[in-house]
């Protein structure tokens, strides 16, 4: 009994040698990048609780916040035009999704040099910074909620786009298969057999994208994008802190309310999808 005893934990040690033999190489190829990522980084919990002071003097500055900037009406007009910069952008950019979705999808591509395109557009994308996007519209467009709009449709085609070719490419294919057998085309197979099967999750995933980009676009707004954003900018940079608090205000409604809609409408659509 004490010989199946010993030579189990043999075994055992042996199992724990092994796995940390396998593992040594990544666990210290980690710990010497968190390393290196520290140092590099300057991280100092001094120097933050240091600088602690000045963030209280700040919101004392604060307070109380001036609502009398809401009076001109220029703010809620700023919000209506973020608003108009996430809506829009998302909805062409979903749009732009789909069409390149359906290049991609396995199931659904005319060939595998326009399947990979279609792969690699979109992987450019979701490589290329949102910050170097906006730059190089503002050089071409100019500054203003115009460029803010084209750089959230164009940084949703990564994420939705490929977000819809994998929805498109679990769809049953029987549907596909019984159009084709009776001389159905590429569109009408679309139409009819396809669409209706991922329609709930393009729904929301463009929903759940729509909430992304309402936040891109307060960001776009700080560098020449337009909309609330820039009014939060422009009251920091000018020392405003009582018209940046108020502002602050109204973007954290602005944004809960769309969040809250944006669930209540994904629940919608992804209950309809359950009772079908």
């Amino acid at each position: 009994m004490s010989g199946k005893t010993s030579a189990t934990t043999g075994q055992g040690d042996w199992g724990y040698q092994r796995y940390f033999q396998r593992h040594l190489l990544t666990g210290t190829v980690f710990l010497l990048i968190l390393g290196w990522s520290v140092v590099d980084l300057g991280i100092s919990p001094q120097l933050f609780l240091s600088g602690l002071p000045h963030f209280f003097n700040l919101v004392r500055e604060m307070f109380p916040p001036n609502w009398e900037v809401l009076a001109s009406g220029k703010v809620l007009w700023s919000v209506l035009e973020t608003l108009s910069m996430a809506f829009v952008g998302t909805f062409l950019g979903a749009i732009l999704s789909f069409l390149l979705a359906l290049f991609a999808a396995n199931n659904l591509a005319l060939s595998k040099m326009v399947r990979e395109t279609a792969r690699g557009i979109m992987a450019a994308e979701r490589a290329l910074p949102t910050l170097v996007l906006i730059l190089l519209l503002v050089v071409m467009i100019g500054l203003g909620p115009f460029s803010g709009m084209i750089c959230i449709a164009i940084g949703s085609v990564g994420s939705l786009g490929k977000l819809f070719a994998e929805a498109i490419e679990t769809v049953d294919p029987k549907p596909i298969e019984s159009l084709e057998s009776v001389g159905a085309n590429k569109i009408q197979v679309i139409r009819f057999a396809v669409l209706p099967q991922v329609l709930p999750s393009l729904i929301a995933n463009t929903l759940y994208r729509f909430d992304i980009n309402l936040r891109v676009a307060l960001f776009l707004g700080v560098v020449g994008g337009g909309g609330i954003g820039f009014d939060l900018h422009l009251a920091m940079s000018l020392f405003k802190y009582a018209d940046a608090l108020a502002i602050t205000a109204v973007i954290f409604i602005m944004v809960w309310l769309a969040e809250k809609i944006s669930d209540y409408l994904r629940k919608m659509v992804i209950g309809r999808e359950v009772l079908q």
